[in-house]
């Protein structure tokens, strides 16, 4: 059996596989955030948006987000934290850092983000993100403008992706 993509330690079928294919609801939060990034590594993208808040549906271009993962050489999750987000919770934070490696330049990155997610009507979804506070970092490129194209490489403009 292969492993998950998430670093679970489990086999994909026992993990991940029901919530993105068979629309298994997701326990907590951050079993979600390890789903949405197990759909990321699969290229499953329509479960990428059906686990999204109404809210950030309205954002969300599968084209994009497609393209971007059939770029992206994912190397690995961490979770660093969660607070709340368990079963008898309403919202949650996942703290985690997702490495990818583009396969064009073969540019390593990481990926830090503070995720919130929340439960409608018994199910859990992502609901954005938190900045990270990190530390003071030199730039040594140009500076993105506001309508250039996110470093993050989701193929959102910058002010509509992390410039938010």
């Amino acid at each position: 059996m292969e492993d998950c993509p998430c670093g679970s330690g489990k086999s994909y079928e026992t993990c991940c596989r029901p919530l993105i294919e068979e629309g298994q609801p997701a326990l907590s939060a951050e079993a979600l955030m390890r789903a949405r990034y197990s759909a990321y590594v699969k290229a499953r993208i329509p479960f990428l948006g059906q686990s999204l808040t109404e809210s950030q549906r309205s954002d969300f271009s599968e084209e994009e987000t497609g393209r971007w993962a059939d770029s992206s050489e994912w190397l690995g999750l961490e979770i660093v934290r969660t607070e709340a987000g368990g079963a008898d919770d309403e919202f949650g934070e996942v703290e985690f850092v997702a490495r990818f490696r583009e396969k064009a330049g073969g540019e390593e990155h990481a990926h830090h983000e503070r995720a919130l997610f929340s439960k409608v009507d018994g199910r859990w979804f992502y609901n954005g993100y938190v900045p990270t506070k990190g530390h003071t970092v030199r730039r040594e490129a140009p500076k993105i403008g506001r309508n250039d194209p996110c470093p993050c490489g989701s193929g959102r403009k910058y002010k509509k992706c992390c410039g938010a």
